[in-house]
């Protein structure tokens, strides 16, 4: 106790000083904890607006969600509940404009009670409505009355109905809870529906059944009576709005898990600012120290001295991260105010704050330590030496460990608060190693710069003996820079393989069309009209049924087991279809293919993929419910889909028999001459106006679009890395200028011309800048090759010119840093410094 009682007065009077040599830490600390704060706040501001407007988003207290219509019994039980009760179907369709121009959207059927909270707001505003005698209205989104030319008044033709042009959805309350994927919205009246022939049997429609309870009420109490209900069978999915959106959730805690790691990136490279900052700091008072010690002072009074004022600094810049995160908070919610499903209700979240508290201080104890445990160390007699602070010596046993703790906690933390726990390890592992890759290349550079025989250049030599002398930052910048440009690679990489996927490789295989809701009777119509069009090649199609998987080897599936990646297939409807024979290019892994004659117990051929995350091989029991009955399906095989094809493929294919006699449609895929898309539509949907057709070029552009504003958010915050490089890179710059001009002030003196020094300086940061570049491109190659094979399963391919501009950008960048401490010590008068020598 007595050590810190001193430490803590000595530190009060070295504060006193100023904080100038620690400015590098106070920064790098920033920095990191704002980018932090700012994604947990974010993130947490987002899901307060969730929960608050559950209601709002959803469309009610209780959702029931169905794949066949509600039974009246079903809504007389929602209102005997005081409830207020609304009814939609949500399924797709063409737009059909005067001129004959169409185009795909998602239609909503509501009935006169929609909605129940919020208001539809429509451009001109009024209601939806429909006076007596006339056509039935149509709200449509800005896109499609733009694209199809429309005024308010023109008829629009759905399926086999006309409506008329009502006006542009400006706000649609409930947006979040079915969001349009595969087209624009369009709003029609639930009782315009029928004459549309839109709902067949087996269409892909989905029903709805919402309800407002009345004040007081619990709707969890409700949804979970709702379940128990004997006329709620296994297909319906009930829940309430305090559950919110549970895809919404999903995403916003993925995204922002992303984002932390990417901030995390940030305040390792800070960290090693703080390893930085503190050891130029102590350098500086290595005087001061070992004053102290000739004076008396205990070891570990002069450890508590410095240990408290990096403690204080450091605290002082979480506390500035903390503010700066909060208002990039506020700034956020503005840029992404339409991205984002709610309004942010901004407000104090000590949860995200104090998590991004906690990860400043254990890198500050985690990288300070090192350094401050060698300090302790200074003895008196280094007083009389020219290089005070100990380079070789290492801490203490007891620092080591303390120090290894912070690093333990550190991982156990990010861990802990992932939303994937082993990536997020995997994280931590990756981010060690790549931090000893670029120590070892540090190295080898060293090495490399000690052996070289260089006797008559001076420049050469000189720049090669910067690298390699007592106490030169190569290792320090190495990885500052390399971490930073790494992150970038491996995010570059990535977006050009998956841009790449899309632009050349998909189109060559996609098909033309994708055509949906065939009924069985118009069948062999669709193919007759679709290979009556000119430039048609090909014409493939399927019988096609939705069903909900109930229970996997009898448990049910929303207790299963299964993996992250394959969970998705558990949740909601999925496709089903039943075939005599493989789809073409089948490769079967496990078990094998049913005979073509095959009439026996139902059977399942299964994607590898969710089999293996489902660990439901051959022979175990996939339970699906379709159109409210539950079918046994037994494993026959296993397949290895390639779904880049986009061709028609199912993850379930059930063996030919009880299937048949279902209510089902038919998908189709068409490919053909690209000049003929426009002919193609109109023949089909112009013929079975209940047809609806989904361009896939379409398809391709709108994700091409979402990729680039993914890769640009990703690019961002891997540029916040960079930054945080650059701080750490001017801090080791700045540590050295000391030594810098120092050298070169005896380099004048004994004869050496600027020109010879900028050479040197050349040849010194343009080496580092050369290595931490290939370092950087290295581990981006390898890190983007991974999560390419083994997180999304797609190939990958190797991209030297974006590998390319990674080495220029570092060579640009340690060049410039380089020059900006060469110019400045070159501009050092000799003659003060000499005096003082």
């Amino acid at each position: 106790m007595k050590n810190w009682a001193m430490g803590w007065r000595l530190a009060r009077r070295e504060l006193r000083g100023g904080v100038r040599g620690l400015r590098i830490v106070l920064a790098c600390l920033a920095l990191g904890v704002a980018a932090i704060a700012a994604v947990g706040t974010l993130r947490a501001a987002v899901q307060a607006g969730l929960e608050a407007d559950g209601a709002r988003l959803m469309g009610g207290d209780v959702l029931a969600a169905n794949s066949r219509p509600f039974p009246p019994e079903a809504l007389a039980w929602a209102e005997a509940r005081g409830g207020r009760v609304s009814r939609l179907v949500l399924t797709r369709s063409m737009a059909v404009a005067p001129s004959g121009e169409r185009t795909l959207v998602e239609l909503k059927a509501a009935d006169d009670a929609y909605p129940l909270y919020g208001e539809l707001a429509l451009d001109p505003p009024g209601p939806l409505g429909a006076g007596p005698g006339e056509l039935p209205p149509v709200a449509l989104d800005p896109l499609v009355a733009q694209r199809l030319g429309l005024s308010p008044g023109a008829v629009v033709r759905i399926g086999d109905a006309r409506f008329r042009y009502r006006g542009a959805i400006v706000s649609e309350p409930d947006k979040a809870a079915g969001a349009a994927v595969l087209g624009p919205r369009a709003i029609i009246p639930l009782a315009a529906l029928e004459a549309a022939g839109l709902v067949q049997p087996g269409s892909l429609v989905t029903y709805e059944m919402r309800t407002a309870l009345p004040p007081g009420a619990d709707a969890r109490a409700v949804a979970d009576a709702l379940r128990a209900q004997p006329f709620a069978d296994g297909g319906w999915r009930v829940r309430d709005s305090s559950q919110g959106q549970p895809g919404v959730t999903r995403f916003l805690d993925q995204a922002a898990s992303f984002l932390v790691l990417a901030g995390l990136t940030a305040l390792l490279v800070g960290g090693i600012g703080v390893a930085t900052g503190v050891r130029s700091w102590l350098e500086q008072r290595a005087r001061t120290i070992a004053t102290l010690r000739c004076l008396g002072a205990p070891a570990g009074a002069i450890f508590a001295t410095y240990l408290i004022q990096v403690l204080g600094l450091a605290l002082l810049g979480i506390v500035i991260g903390l503010v700066a995160g909060y208002a990039l908070t506020a700034l956020a919610a503005v840029a992404l105010a339409g991205a984002l499903p709610v309004p942010p209700r901004l407000g104090f979240y000590p949860l995200p704050l104090a998590l991004a508290a906690a990860y400043g201080l254990l890198t500050a104890l985690a990288f300070a330590l090192w350094p401050l445990g060698r300090a302790r160390d200074i003895p008196g007699a280094a007083l009389f030496r020219d290089n005070l602070l100990p380079d070789a010596r290492r801490p203490r046993p007891g620092l080591v460990l303390a120090n290894a703790a912070a690093v333990a906690a550190l991982i156990a933390l990010v861990v802990g608060t992932a939303e994937r726990p082993l990536f997020a390890l995997w994280f931590c592992l990756a981010a060690l190693g790549t931090l000893g890759l670029f120590r070892l290349a540090a190295a080898g550079l060293q090495a490399v710069a000690r052996r070289l025989p260089v006797r008559r250049r001076p420049s050469l030599r000189l720049g090669l003996a910067n690298l390699h002398r007592p106490g030169a930052p190569t290792s320090l910048m190495l990885v500052s820079l390399g971490i930073g440009l790494s992150t970038l690679a491996a995010i570059a990489l990535i977006q050009g393989n998956l841009r790449k996927q899309i632009s050349e490789s998909l189109p060559d295989a996609a098909p033309s069309f994708y055509f949906i809701d065939i009924q069985s009777d118009q069948a062999a119509e669709f193919d007759r009209v679709a290979r009556a069009v000119p430039g048609v090649t090909e014409v493939r199609r399927v019988p096609s049924l939705r069903a909900r998987i109930a229970k996997v080897n009898g448990v049910p599936a929303d207790q299963v087991q299964a993996t992250e990646e394959t969970r998705w297939a558990l949740r909601g409807d999925r496709g089903l279809t039943y075939a005599a024979a493989p789809p073409e290019g089948t490769r079967v892994v496990q078990g094998a293919w049913w005979p073509a004659d095959y009439r026996g117990e139902p059977l399942v051929s299964l994607d590898d993929n969710l089999a293996r995350g489902w660990k439901a091989g051959p022979g175990s029991t996939i339970t699906v419910n379709v159109l409210g009955r539950d079918i046994d399906l037994k494993v026959a095989s296993t397949r290895d889909i390639e779904w880049r094809g986009l061709g028609l493929n199912f993850s379930m294919i059930a063996s030919p028999g009880m299937l048949e006699a279902a209510p089902h449609t038919h998908i189709a895929t068409v490919r053909g001459d690209p000049a003929q898309d426009g002919n193609l539509l109109r023949a089909v949907t112009d013929a079975l106006p209940n047809v609806t057709g989904i361009r896939v070029r379409d398809a391709l552009d709108a994700l091409a679009v979402l990729l680039q504003r993914l890769g640009t958010a990703l690019s961002s915050t891997a540029a916040l890395t960079l930054v945080s490089g650059l701080l750490v890179l001017a801090g080791a710059v700045a540590a050295g200028q000391r030594r810098r001009i120092r050298d070169a002030v005896v380099l004048k003196t004994l004869g050496a011309s600027r020109s010879q020094i900028r050479r040197a300086w050349l040849v010194e940061f343009g080496l580092l800048g050369l290595v931490a570049g290939l370092v950087a491109a290295a581990v981006g190659t390898l890190a983007s090759w991974g999560v390419t094979r083994f997180v999304m399963r797609t190939d990958w391919t190797f991209l030297p010119g974006t590998l390319a501009v990674t080495i220029l950008l570092c060579i640009a960048l340690t060049l410039a840093m380089g020059y900006a401490g060469t110019a400045l010590a070159l501009r050092a008068k000799a003659a003060p410094l000499l005096r003082n020598e």
